[in-house]
């Protein structure tokens, strides 16, 4: 190992310790990661996390060197981003998918006081990227919902995206579409990376879902 790799290894053990204290949930769409967060954090006085309310501010703080699919999206209209593409360009373009501004995720956490642990939640948690901060591997689980699931929970939601598109079964088709091949590659990730994986199917409460998820933080 020459000096920049030992630097760099130095750098990374120092940051895994510095968030030692945070538990991360990461998943597909609809799999119920932020009403679990919630309840486990309730539970056991826990902060949480969401990547997904910060979306905005990290697209804001975000350069578009930084992140050019973000800045691309940015520029399209609802039918570009949703209807005139086919699925797979949308999971291989969209900026979150990507990591695009992974990092700002970090600096928040850093940012946070150490001494109460954190809950961070959302779908911009890949596997290959959060694995290498992890101090403690059961501090991470991936929920992957069944694609009966995940449309059933945007059913409960309300389909708000494909009602701003001028097509909205094509926007809803590619949606659902888009979300079940993201959540294969969350699944074919996890498993490379051995990590740990709870599949959510419909005769599944979230009672029990939460349950999986402390054990799996051996709360």
């Amino acid at each position: 190992m020459g000096p920049d790799e030992r630097e760099e290894a130095a750098d990374s053990a120092v940051l895994r310790a510095q968030l030692r204290h945070i538990y991360w949930i990461g998943g597909g769409s609809g799999a119920g990661k932020s009403t679990i967060a919630r309840r486990i954090a309730a539970q056991h006085g826990l902060r949480v996390y969401s990547t997904d309310a910060v979306m905005p501010d990290h697209a804001d703080r975000s350069t578009p060197e930084e992140a050019p699919c973000l800045d691309g999206f940015k520029t399209m209209s609802m039918d570009e981003r949703w209807v005139n593409r086919s699925p797979e360009t949308m999971l291989e373009t969209f900026h979150w998918y990507r990591g695009e501004a992974f990092g700002l995720i970090v600096e928040d956490l850093l940012r946070l006081p150490a001494g109460t642990g954190v809950i961070t939640e959302g779908f911009r948690l890949l596997p290959h990227l959060v694995k290498p901060l992890l101090a403690e591997p059961g501090h991470a689980v991936w929920l992957l919902p069944t694609p009966e699931f995940r449309r059933a929970a945007f059913d409960r939601r309300g389909w708000q995206i494909p009602h701003k598109t001028g097509n909205f079964e094509m926007a809803r088709h590619n949606l659902l579409e888009r979300d079940r091949m993201f959540t294969d590659r969350l699944f074919e990730e996890t498993k490379r990376l051995d990590l740990p994986v709870i599949e959510i199917d419909t005769t599944m409460n979230e009672d029990e879902s939460a349950g999986l998820v402390m054990q799996a933080f051996g709360f």
